[in-house]
């Protein structure tokens, strides 16, 4: 379709109308021809079989039939009247029954005519039935775009109270194709096609609209769905060319003798095979002229630290100061102290900047950052202020960077004259083809392998009946010198029922460990910072045993001593959740335990779920489950579900459409980066119309 008519008022299609207009843009968003075209049904109905009324069952099932109209006739009711007309054929009748728009409807048929009706039958003191049925005259059917596939439009409450059934939906579609089915403009190259046995655009969009076979229909959407992950791969890879070319960085040119000090004297621990690779790659973006645009995703506990660590040597080696950045206090703290500890032998300078940090301290940092002494600065948000000037920033490390909006990363880079080096990294596995679609234009590190020496933490599924083992297990850890968790799901800060769970559970525990054989700490949201602080100061010292918490602890409490976690209603809480909460244990050389209380009455999501993590630690099988369960948008939380609001693909059934389109987009954008030769002119147009119209991917990382 030109693109001066994709932008069409759905107003000027026939039979719409301003007030049909206006209902389908506040209802459904529709607001020109191509937001309608690309308005795609979400199943089909086989229209395929004519039945006889002698052959209906008492099923529920939705029938089709030809017949004549024989007799009209109101019936009253409490509330107004119904509507009931005899429809017949060869073999029998059976009675069509409307419970609202009686007399419209009654003005409107016709006896002994012939229709093709359509619904779903009741069998109704041994008559059958169809209310509110699908007509349409027969002569009227056979002149009709048909196919032996109905679709069905998604629908809201108002537009059936409006009056906008599927057949009207449908009705639109026809009169949309009548009138431009051949003016749809080719948006992909034939060579392209070709190679993925693609049908044309407008075949396609009429094949998903009118299927005329199954496999028409399959065709059709294969191609839609091709289409539309190729533009979002086009857009992403040619983002990342263009910032590898264009946005130039500081080359990192040596590794020099911090890192090798490093290395050599206090690397506490051999570096794991994915660690090194890793490492590699690092060391190969920051030595080029480019800037690194890096996530580095890693499973709690396979040693990310070390990496961002080594990293940040090899800037400070080229004379470049390091900025971490944590999206917690707790978070930034703990990096603070692990970084510090490493790096305790070190000529090196390391700060922390958070909220929480005195006028003193801050105006210290402030001096030492812009004469270039403060070598590595760690902190949450507080980075981001004007205030924070830096000597020669050459390299910011995000932490869970989703926790970050697309602004405030980019504020990092305006406090340079060139752009920093970027490295961010996560403890939250992303399936392969989330990333590709949301993270396609970063380059992607995966530390797939756990240290030496950590044991597998082994996970149990427990119900009620089970609390008193449970108890004579945490006693028996806790004689071992152990320290254990107990987390309760807190859905919100100031919900009273999670609140209640917490405190009753807290006295409870109290009760069956008491003082002065057992020490128990409580931590939860509404406390005071100061009191909460204290409280995990005293688990992460070991002067309790037990710390009773809500999720606040997920991210940002290292304490390796603890081999116990145990989470209560456990079915209350996401996969993801699940595991990083899990991922608070097991951070010693003892065996670590992880134990899931739930109750009884599970839902078949939970019990996936609970299952799930029973069977595997693995966090990228259990991110594929979540991405199934779940979905995209979910997962990627509010922030990015819209950059995948896709219209007809979906990227966890059609993952091998989606490589074969991150593939073609980097073959056609290696042979021609600029989309200047003929042959890509299709290509060219329909990427520049996307990129007008959305810009939203370029701003995806």
């Amino acid at each position: 379709m030109a693109l001066n008519l994709f932008h069409k008022n759905i107003i000027y299609l026939k039979g719409v109308g301003p007030a049909k207009a206006d209902l389908l843009r506040k209802e459904l968003d529709i607001r020109t021809i191509g937001d309608l075209v690309n308005f795609f049904p979400h199943r089909y109905i086989d229209r395929t079989q004519f039945y006889k009324v002698k052959d209906l069952q008492d099923t529920k099932a939705e029938v089709q039939l030809i017949g004549k109209i024989t007799g009209i006739h109101t019936v009253d009711q409490k509330r107004g009247s119904r509507l009931v007309a005899k429809f017949e054929d060869e073999s029998g009748s059976l009675e069509l029954i409307w419970f609202r728009g009686a007399k419209w409807i009654k003005q409107s048929l016709k006896t002994n005519t012939t229709y093709v009706i359509f619904g779903r039958v009741n069998l109704f003191n041994n008559t059958f039935t169809m209310p509110h049925p699908e007509m349409e005259l027969l002569s009227d059917y056979k002149k009709s775009l048909q196919s032996a596939l109905q679709p069905v439009y998604s629908s809201t409450e108002n537009l059936a109270k409006k009056g906008i059934s599927n057949r009207v939906m449908q009705k639109m579609m026809q009169q949309l194709f009548l009138e431009y089915k051949d003016r749809f403009d080719e948006t992909l190259s034939k060579e392209l096609m070709d190679q993925h046995h693609l049908i044309s655009k407008s075949n396609a969009l009429f094949q998903v609209h009118f299927p005329e076979s199954q496999e028409l229909l399959a065709k059709g959407q294969k191609r839609l769905i091709f289409e539309e992950l190729f533009y979002i791969q086009l857009q992403l890879v040619r983002n990342n060319l263009i910032r590898k070319k264009k946005i130039k960085g500081y080359a990192f040119e040596k590794v020099g003798d911090l890192f090798n000090e490093f290395y050599t004297k206090y690397l506490p621990f051999s570096l794991t095979n994915a660690q090194k690779k890793v490492l590699k790659e690092i060391r190969i973006d920051v030595g080029s002229v480019a800037q690194m645009n890096r996530l580095l995703q890693g499973d709690v506990g396979s040693g990310k630290t070390i990496v961002a660590v080594l990293s940040a040597l090899i800037a400070l080696d080229n004379g470049y100061q390091v900025a971490l950045m944590a999206p917690t206090e707790i978070l930034a703290n703990q990096h603070f102290n692990a970084i510090s500890n490493l790096l305790s032998e070190m000529p090196i300078m390391i700060r922390l900047l958070t909220g929480s940090s005195k006028t003193k301290a801050r105006r210290e940092i402030h001096e030492n950052l812009e004469n270039g002494q403060l070598n590595i600065l760690i902190g949450t948000h507080a980075l981001l202020e004007d205030k924070v000037k830096f000597k020669n920033l050459g390299l910011v490390i995000i932490d869970e960077q989703h926790r970050f909006g697309v602004a405030q990363r980019a504020r990092m880079w305006k406090k340079n004259k060139l752009p920093p080096h970027i490295l961010v990294m996560t403890a939250t596995p992303i399936p392969r083809t989330l990333a590709m679609s949301v993270y396609g234009d970063l380059d992607i590190s995966v530390i797939d392998e756990l240290p030496p020496g950590r044991k597998q933490i082994k996970t149990a599924l427990r119900y009620d009946k089970d609390r008193l083992s449970v108890f004579k297990f945490m006693k028996e850890e806790i004689a071992k010198g152990r320290q254990i968790y107990i987390v309760y799901p807190l859905i919100e800060e100031s919900d009273a029922f999670d609140y209640k769970d917490l405190m009753d559970g807290y006295e409870s525990i109290s009760r069956e460990f008491p003082k002065p054989n057992y020490q128990v700490s409580i931590v939860h949201g509404k406390m005071k910072p100061a009191d909460k602080d204290y409280e995990m100061q005293q688990f992460a010292t070991g002067k309790t045993q037990i710390l009773v918490a809500t999720t606040v602890i997920e991210v940002g409490v290292d304490v390796p001593n603890a081999s116990v976690m145990i989470i209560e209603s456990a079915e209350k809480f996401g996969l993801s959740q699940l595991h990083q909460l899990r991922g608070r244990v097991g951070r010693g050389a003892d065996q670590s335990f992880c134990i899931l209380m739930a109750s009884y009455k599970l839902s078949t999501q939970a019990k996936v779920r609970l299952q799930t993590m029973v069977e595997t630690t693995d966090g990228f099988v259990i991110a594929e489950v979540d991405l199934k369960l779940r979905g995209p948008g979910n997962i990627m939380g509010t922030q990015q579900s819209g950059v995948l609001n896709l219209k007809i693909a979906d990227i966890i059934k059609d993952t091998a459409i989606l490589k074969m389109a991150r593939y073609a987009a980097k073959d056609i954008l290696t042979d021609d980066p600029n989309l200047a030769l003929l042959k890509n002119k299709n290509i060219l147009q329909a990427y520049q119309e996307i990129e007008r119209k959305t810009g939203a991917w370029a701003n995806i990382s």
